[in-house]
């Protein structure tokens, strides 16, 4: 099979006219093939809209995610129920939207150690992967996501124990919440020799530039930034033919999703 790379913007073209669809319409101008539908302040589409919305970007060609909203931590027992349901309330639309990944940040350490809310974050996806199989929600993933402060559970090596223990979770790559967690470094060599362990037959991803300070993340800033450098990241791509959806989280949208788009064509990938 030839490699397959995906990039679109987090959330509703930015020059789109009207809603969801329009923005479809709108990625099809830009010759762009992926957007993740954000849920991040509340899951707020119907099962029978998510049917309306999945089979339109069926039809053209658009590759669907969602973002769960932001308002999860499995790490905290007192917030574990509710943060199952948005995840799983979220996972019911993506079934609808023909979407193959839900993304959420797992949760905050907080008092524990690093050991323990591990440990919490894996029974909470493991009861999470029986309900997806209880409520036959098929072909769609838990996406834990790299995050970027160092308060935040999430680092590469932990999102990759999880998904090597439980079933239907995939891993998240947000690039720019390593470089920011890592004080401005990333090697995305290190990276993909590292998920590589998981077999996985897609990744899915977010890039943008960003901001940080020695706690980590502080904002998403538009790709021109070059921090990271969205060129290496595409050249490492393509040496490993990743099959690869990239959603771009600049505050720029479509423009920088077709920045990075022009990137690969630039390095010899050409789009459908």
């Amino acid at each position: 099979m030839p490699l397959k790379i995906h990039i679109g913007p987090a959330g509703n073209c930015i020059s789109a006219r009207g809603g969801t669809i329009d923005s479809f319409k709108r990625l099809i101008e830009l010759n762009l093939n992926a957007q993740e539908i954000e849920f991040v302040r509340g899951v707020w589409m119907t099962n029978s809209m998510a049917q309306r919305v999945g089979n339109a970007a069926k039809e053209m060609g658009i590759k669907l995610s969602i973002h769960a909203p932001y308002y999860i931590n499995l790490c905290n027992p007192e917030k574990l129920r509710a943060s199952e349901k948005r995840i799983m309330d979220s996972c019911e639309r993506a079934y609808h939207l023909g979407a193959r990944v839900v993304v959420f940040h797992p949760g905050y350490y907080g008092k524990l150690s690093e050991s323990e809310a591990l440990e919490n974050v894996i029974d909470a996806c493991k009861e999470m992967s029986k309900t997806l199989d209880k409520k036959r929600i098929r072909n769609v993933f838990l996406g834990l996501e790299t995050t970027g402060k160092k308060s935040q559970f999430g680092t590469l090596d932990e999102i990759i124990e999880i998904c090597e223990k439980v079933k239907h979770c995939t891993p998240v790559i947000d690039f720019a919440h390593i470089y920011a967690r890592n004080g401005g470094k990333i090697d995305y060599k290190k990276i993909f020799d590292k998920v590589k362990v998981l077999r996985s037959k897609f990744l899915h991803a977010h890039f943008s530039s960003i901001e940080f300070t020695d706690k980590g993340e502080k904002r998403h800033i538009p790709v021109s930034n070059n921090e990271p450098d969205f060129r290496e990241l595409a050249k490492e791509i393509l040496k490993r033919e990743v099959d690869i959806t990239i959603i771009c989280e600049s505050p720029l949208l479509e423009k920088d999703a077709s920045i990075m788009k022009n990137i690969f064509e630039d390095l010899g990938y050409k789009f459908d």
